[in-house]
């Protein structure tokens, strides 16, 4: 394929090559509303809603996109790229949440605009109000019947494709900065693994704002010249089973989705829905985003082998936004590979043989780094390379790396600029500008990763990532019986292997008379429901003072959580002993 200099040049080039090709189809919640875009369609909308961003922008401006899964949305994308605008998607906001990271992504990267549907059809008159207040001018988007049309742009090749926000409300969400050379990078680099193609149908419901939906389901099948279907997420929840009929219908090869997607869809399973459905057709069933449980590819190749679904298509892989996206996946046809692991040696940092059945837990690869990235495995402390055997802290060097974080120097250097020590020049070249993941993995002796943690305190369920301090800030403000800035949200794997969130929560010293624990636990919860469309697994209510704290006053989150395993949390009504006098307030 042509090297081309932006995204700009490859939607230009496939509307030319490709005018009457469907770009796009969405499902939309309403039964057999479907609407599309073929590639020059495409092109003339984003073309037309481009010439008026100009009008009202300056190159480099920020411009929010505020859309449900919908043509909309790529329009508005494109319309960016074309007129030098950086895209900054984001989540529709929610009703009835005070707080969530639409403001603090507005006040990072200070928008001129912001992007979405009509006001009549958005239901967010109140969320639009706010951004007046803060100098955001909203633009509704529509879309018209317009000719194709050659059209002037003031794309910059050089300069950022869109900023991709990765934290939430009250944790300073940080914006990677991709630019079209490194998105284009990673796009290639896709193309070449999976052995994607012009015929490669995708079919996605994961939310465009989210890089997965973004990058691998919505502008790789672009980037090929295939065509894309989008489903709605709230579709997808509810149906689950209709990703894989519309990947029957579409006789699709790729759909990408985050590892809890496949369990949900056995746990759906009913052989009346099946009827007739045909998945021989999907050569790429990519599963990312969250970490990839041998059980759940156990299930899903079990549950619809049946239905034509081969198991060699399943295909772990790992990424981040820090390096656009993907970073190491296997290449088509080949089987995804488990590894039997001791347990007790994972827990001290090594890759050992199990002494038993007892011991023993099965990990999955996610492959090999994508050609033209390098990878390290590196003590996170010392930062010196480690022997094979080895769990630290994987590294990443290549040109889909990021830029940084928007207007964050000193970020940006401690985690896109890092250096290794006693560094061998014999094996990789570059010593220096190395990405820092905060992941834990290992190569095994054929070169393949295997992603066993995070050094990370985020938080990934159902692939949606939660900061610990925002679910703590939110259950310490749900009662009025609990201490704030006391509180631990941390994850666990239960026995199903599925992430589970715990929180341990003091109470104030004063309210522990008369407390009914069965109310403030269900206070914590609603909120956290509430606030992140999460439930916890379990909530544990302490004493005061009992929460393991740094001198600095800052929260022990893993030392909590293995208290916690360990059952040595004191409960809130345990009697005080007599050091108590000199806790903390």
């Amino acid at each position: 394929m042509t090297r081309f200099s932006s995204l700009v040049d490859v939607l230009r080039h496939q509307a030319l090559e490709k005018p009457d090709v469907t770009a796009l189809t969405v499902y939309s919640d309403k039964p057999g509303d479907r609407p599309q875009l073929s590639f020059a369609q495409l092109w003339a909308q984003a073309s037309n809603l481009a010439q008026d961003l100009v009008t009202r922008t300056d190159p480099g401006d920020r411009a929010l996109l505020i859309f449900p899964s919908s043509l909309e949305f790529v329009v508005s994308y494109f319309a960016c790229l074309i007129s030098g605008v950086i895209a900054v998607p984001m989540m529709v906001p929610r009703r009835n949440a005070a707080q969530d990271a639409s403001a603090s992504i507005i006040a990072d990267c200070q928008p001129r605009l912001a992007l979405g549907p009509p006001a009549e059809l958005s239901g967010r008159q109140t969320f639009q109000e706010h951004l007046a207040e803060q100098g955001v001018s909203y633009q509704p988007v529509t879309l018209a019947h317009l000719p194709m049309a050659s059209c002037e742009t003031r794309s910059n090749p050089q300069g950022l494709a869109f900023l991709q926000y990765t934290s939430g409300s009250t944790s300073a969400p940080k914006g990677v900065m991709v630019s079209h050379d490194n998105l284009l990078s990673n796009l290639q680099m896709m193309k070449e693994r999976l052995g994607n193609h012009g015929g490669s149908a995708h079919v996605s419901w994961i939310p465009l704002y989210h890089d997965l939906g973004l990058i691998m389901n919505l502008l790789q099948p672009i980037y090929l010249g295939a065509p894309c279907v989008l489903l709605t997420p709230s579709g997808f929840m509810h149906r689950p089973l209709n990703w894989l009929k519309a990947i029957a219908e579409h006789r699709a090869e790729v759909a990408a989705a985050p590892n809890f997607a496949f369990d949900l869809c056995v746990d759906r399973f009913r052989p009346d829905l099946m009827d007739g459905v045909d998945l021989s057709r999907w050569k790429i069933a990519l599963n990312g985003a969250e970490p990839v449980r041998a059980a759940t590819l156990a299930r899903f190749n079990d549950t619809f082998a049946p239905y034509g679904f081969d198991p060699g298509s399943m295909r772990p892989a790992y990424g981040l936004a820090e390096a656009t996206l993907l970073v190491s996946a296997g290449h088509r046809g080949n089987p995804a590979r488990t590894r039997r692991v001791s347990t007790q040696a994972l827990a001290r940092g090594l890759v050992q043989v199990p002494t038993d059945d007892c011991d023993a837990c099965e990990i999955v690869s996610c492959g090999a780094p994508m050609d033209g990235l390098n990878l390290l495995i590196v003590d996170p402390q010392t930062h010196q390379l480690l022997p094979d055997g080895e769990i630290g802290e994987i590294w990443i060097q290549g040109a889909s790396v990021a830029q940084g974080y928007w207007e964050r120097a000193a970020q940006t250097q401690e985690t896109f600029q890092a250096s290794p020590s006693h560094f061998g020049t014999d094996e990789i070249s570059g010593e220096e500008g190395w990405l820092r993941t905060g992941d834990l993995g290992h190569l095994d002796d054929r070169g393949e990763l295997y992603v066993v943690g995070r050094i990370k305190d985020v938080i990934i369920v159902r692939g949606v990532n939660h900061y610990p301090q925002d679910i703590e800030a939110s259950a310490a403000l749900s009662h009025p019986a609990l201490r704030r800035d006391h509180t631990a949200a941390f994850s666990i794997i239960d026995h199903a292997g599925t992430e589970r969130i715990v929180v341990v929560q003091e109470v104030e010293r004063s309210q522990r008379h008369g407390l009914i624990e069965a109310e403030v636990v269900a206070a914590i919860q609603a909120a956290v429901v509430n606030n992140h469309d999460v439930s916890l697994h379990q909530i544990v209510l302490i004493r005061p003072g009992a929460l393991p704290k740094t001198t600095s006053g800052k929260v022990q989150r893993s030392l909590t959580r293995q208290l916690w395993l360990q059952g040595q949390l004191e409960p809130w009504h345990a009697a005080r002993p007599r050091h108590d006098a000199q806790e903390d307030a």
